[in-house]
């Protein structure tokens, strides 16, 4: 099986290209945080709020298109908190939808797979009526939580691969 990395955390890499995007895009007062731990990884953490319509936080990732061609996968190196989060991807930065895959996290280090044509085309929580994944490249990746309740998350990332 061949692997293709998309990101691999470590102490001395900058996480510069990584962006935070909470609901305050929108009115929302979610706040999130991403940082580098001193042990080399990617550490998103904050506070998820549904006051003023909000409800999310997101980290995202863009870069030079990649092609996922053949590749079936997307795997996930990671230990949450117990929560669920979704994992999107955008085929294009232009793409006004991306393609979403809610995952569980469970406290402990974790190998997260998520088959590509698995991925459901959603806007703004909806699920649109389109196929799923079936692209030759990605340019973007999100991790966003955002389970319709208030609450603190920490997500600690470790890599991220095509397999």
């Amino acid at each position: 099986m061949h692997t293709n990395i998309i990101y691999d955390f470590d102490s001395n890499k900058a996480i510069n290209t990584w962006s935070v995007v909470d609901d305050t895009v929108m009115g929302g007062m979610s706040n999130g945080t991403f940082q580098l731990s001193k042990d080399g990884h990617g550490v998103f953490t904050g506070y998820v709020t549904t006051e003023n319509n909000g409800g999310f936080s997101s980290v995202q990732y863009e870069f030079e298109k990649m092609s996922v061609k053949g590749y079936n996968k997307v795997v996930l190196r990671l230990k949450g908190d117990g929560k669920k989060y979704q994992f999107r991807i955008k085929a294009s930065q232009s793409d006004y939808y991306s393609y979403i895959n809610e995952f569980p996290t469970s406290g402990e280090w974790q190998e997260i797979s998520i088959p590509l044509h698995e991925m459901s085309p959603s806007f703004r929580g909806r699920k649109l009526d389109m196929p799923n994944f079936s692209g030759d490249s990605i340019e973007q990746l999100v991790f966003l939580i955002g389970n319709k309740k208030k609450e603190s998350f920490r997500l600690i990332i470790d890599k991220i691969e095509l397999q």
